[in-house]
């Protein structure tokens, strides 16, 4: 484990029962609601799922080191050019590792809040790069919700299990998506470039937004205040996708939750109201995570949108290549994107 997701881990906490004999039975039981997942979110989605992923229940602490890992080696070019600048001007290599660990410190700092936030995780990279087939499930968050909620616990995990299970159809049932992906992000590091007259360019930016009356930082936080226009060009590729497979998620696990969970409409209730806790909504805006919870509001509205118009399996249209994908001013105008694909 990495010393960043050891510190920071700790920071993130655990739940008393995560690790007494409810671990084990967690473990079980998620490895049989991600089977019985598998199958029903492949009729309903008509995205085949091939092969069983691998099935893991992981603490806070393991979730941060993963997904630190694996951005450290996803952002590993722009490091790299940020050390032979600081080469070029005849930085100490002390100095150029200070940089790094810092990079990595903020990135856990971010994510050891979200650790006490999220559910599962479908990881489809490997902090070494290569290409995974794992659902992760934070065992502390859906023990300890379960409880403070009084939800069905099998009902509540074969819930999680359904969501998860729909990120997997929506990359490994569309055989061109993992690429897509990979490639927006990979467009997006190498765009972090030097820019000249950044800070005046900012300082004309907040300028411009207090005299219009908007907030001086969007849905994006601080990324997007300092993107180059390139950047927020990838940027709003990124969110427009994402929109679109949250929202996709959302609504299959609703729709199969409806139909074989009792409970589903208390517990969808009870987890959007979790998403509008205004005790997180200043370090959301800063940190550019309300973008997240906008994706999965207008991902969601979207989805139905195009189902009100069109049926269900115009959704489907949205998966038959990247040129299909909506764009973010589609993803708010579904018609719009219907006039276009269909």
């Amino acid at each position: 484990m990495t010393v960043s997701g050891r510190l920071f881990g700790r920071f993130a906490g655990s739940y008393p029962l995560a690790e007494t004999y409810h671990r084990a039975a967690l473990t079980s039981e998620m490895e049989q609601a991600t089977e019985r997942a598998s199958a029903l979110v492949a009729e309903a989605t008509h995205l085949p799922l091939t092969g069983r992923p691998e099935t893991a229940v992981i603490d806070r602490a393991q979730w941060i080191d993963r997904n630190v890992s694996t951005f450290a080696h996803l952002t590993e070019p722009a490091v790299r050019q940020l050390e032979e600048r600081m080469e070029e001007r005849g930085a100490s290599r002390g100095a150029i590792a200070l940089a790094g660990h810092l990079v990595q410190a903020e990135t856990a700092a971010i994510l050891s809040v979200l650790a006490k936030r999220v559910l599962g995780q479908y990881e489809l990279v490997l902090p070494t790069g290569g290409s995974a087939d794992t659902v992760a499930y934070v065992g502390p968050n859906i023990l300890q919700i379960e409880r403070a909620r009084q939800f069905r616990p099998p009902d509540f995990r074969f819930w999680v299990a359904l969501h998860e299970l729909t990120h997997r159809a929506q990359f490994q049932g569309v055989p061109w998506m993992r690429d897509y992906f990979m490639g927006l992000v990979t467009e997006l590091v190498e765009s972090a470039r030097p820019e000249p007259g950044k800070l005046g360019r900012v300082l004309e930016e907040l300028g411009s937004r207090r005299a219009q009356g908007k907030p001086l930082i969007d849905h994006r936080g601080l990324f997007g205040l300092f993107a180059t226009p390139e950047q927020s060009e990838i940027v709003d590729k990124v969110q427009a996708l994402m929109s679109l497979l949250e929202g996709h998620g959302h609504v299959v696990m609703d729709r199969l939750g409806a139909e074989h969970i009792k409970s589903q409409a208390r517990m969808s209730r009870v987890l959007r109201e979790r998403r509008q806790d205004k005790r997180t909504a200043a370090f959301f805006r800063l940190t550019g995570l309300e973008m997240k919870l906008r994706q999965y509001r207008m991902g969601e509205q979207f989805v139905l949108g195009v189902e009100r118009e069109a049926g269900w399996d115009a959704v489907g249209l949205a998966f038959r290549g990247a040129s299909s994908l909506p764009t973010l001013a589609e993803i708010e105008d579904p018609a719009r994107w219907l006039a276009r694909v269909a």
